[in-house]
């Protein structure tokens, strides 16, 4: 393998991690995965902390001794998809290639990965959450529901973490469209990754809209054929999931691209570009009473 194709290798794979999180609507909750450790393959190591809480100090012998637990656990990313992409050498010449092969992993990763990674995670939060209700949208209540929801988060997590409302595109039409929306309604600034998007708030909470394919309580995911995912047939749709935003916590990694040049390629006259993918979604036990679903009723 040239030293060319392990560079572009190594710019491929940094470039996919970066448009994953800026380009899924979930890409947000990456951000709590900044202190996650990862060396490659399908483990993380996550840190863990437990402390204690105040005690009453003595005059006498003064503060009550306390202890901090600080220790990583190893996980498993329970997602492992993959995909080889072929590109002919005839179509495609050395000189092209680095584009060619950009273009299609770029195509590949905002087409097919990216809706994929966003409705596993949407499914994982709804089932892990504890706070769930059903609900069948309706112009003259929507507001007023999901103010609601909003109410009861808000006072699980005492108003200390700033929360994320993500919506169905069909739900958050709706809600738009209610005549009391612009009462509560304003635009702010929301990061995510190295972008700052502008996104409706209601009351200071931003409002995610996303693609109601995305928004179901299950998937499959297919391993052969077409590959992909699809609701299962007892899927129910989401209307809406509210967390804190520091709660969930998404990894995604592209593992090492392999990429092989016709000359080496002992099976076409081709370049071969293996895409591998791990990532899970984790919500810590202690934050799951802060999230709260939605479903159709």
């Amino acid at each position: 393998m040239s030293l060319n194709t392990i560079e572009y290798a190594k710019i491929f794979q940094a470039e996919l991690d970066k448009q994953l999180v800026e380009g899924a609507t979930s890409g947000w909750m990456e951000e709590n995965a900044r202190q996650v450790i990862y060396n490659g393959g399908n483990e993380i190591k996550m840190p863990k902390m437990s402390l204690q809480g105040l005690g009453d100090y003595d005059r006498d012998s003064g503060y009550v001794d306390g202890a901090i637990t600080y220790s990583f656990q190893t996980m498993k990313l329970t997602k492992d998809r993959g995909r080889r992409f072929r590109l002919d050498a005839i179509d495609v010449d050395e000189s092209g290639f680095a584009l060619a092969a950009a273009n299609v992993a770029s195509e590949f990763q905002r087409t097919k990965v990216i809706p994929e990674v966003d409705a596993y995670r949407y499914s994982t939060l709804a089932e892990l959450a504890e706070v769930k209700k059903e609900y069948s949208p309706a112009v003259g209540s929507v507001l007023s529901a999901l103010m609601s929801d909003i109410g009861e988060i808000s006072d699980v997590t005492g108003g200390e973490d700033g929360l994320v409302v993500t919506i169905a595109r069909p739900v958050y039409d709706l809600l738009m469209s209610s005549s009391q929306i612009v009462k509560h309604l304003d635009i702010s600034q929301f990061k995510q990754g190295e972008i700052d998007f502008s996104v409706k708030t209601i009351n200071g909470v931003p409002v995610i809209p996303v693609s109601s394919a995305r928004m179901k309580s299950k998937y499959t995911y297919l391993s052969d054929g077409m590959g992909g995912f699809s609701p299962t047939e007892d899927a129910v749709s989401i209307n809406w999931i509210i967390c804190p935003k520091s709660a969930p916590i998404a990894v995604s990694k592209t593992d090492n691209i392999k990429i092989i040049s016709p000359e080496i390629n002992q099976f076409a006259d081709a370049w071969d570009i293996d895409y591998r993918k791990y990532h899970d979604l984790f919500l810590p036990e202690q934050r799951r009473s802060a999230v709260a679903v939605s479903l159709m009723k």
